[in-house]
């Protein structure tokens, strides 16, 4: 607020806005908002092959180069190409793997009635044990 100095009537009180701590929670505020938006940007992208590319593909690999399989039932129980594997060993079994291929590629399969977290959980450890490419299987075959 400022007082008028002066004349000769009587001076009034003026009031005065200060916007000065408006801009500075203002400021911090953007500022805090900028650091956190990143963080929340969490994407899973998943490339589904469409119809018309399923006749192009080439024809299986042969028994020497099997692909690595990983499953999921609604157990919670993981295999690798149907040998059963348990939580803890399955980054380091997957490394060994990945160790003796030229191809880091590894085929998920989930169970419809699977839980969500094991599933997650499986394939963040492919990831961890040295998988660079993750496939989801979206189509049951021979079934």
């Amino acid at each position: 607020m400022s007082v008028s100095q002066g004349g000769g009537k009587r001076a009034g009180v003026t009031p005065s806005m200060n916007v000065t701590p408006l801009v500075d929670v203002v400021l911090v505020l953007l500022i805090i908002f900028m650091v956190v938006t990143p963080l929340l940007a969490k994407q899973f992208w998943l490339n589904l092959p469409r119809k018309d590319d399923t006749a192009k593909l080439a024809p299986p690999p042969d028994d020497a180069s099997k692909p690595v399989v990983l499953t999921v039932d609604q157990r919670g129980v993981i295999r690798i190409n149907q040998a059963e594997v348990q939580r803890g060993e399955l980054k380091e079994r997957l490394a060994r793997i990945f160790a003796a291929r030229s191809d880091s590629v590894l085929y998920f399969d989930a169970e419809d009635e699977a839980v969500y977290a094991i599933a997650v959980e499986a394939m963040d450890a492919a990831r961890m044990g040295g998988a660079k490419t993750i496939a989801v299987l979206t189509e049951k075959t021979g079934r």
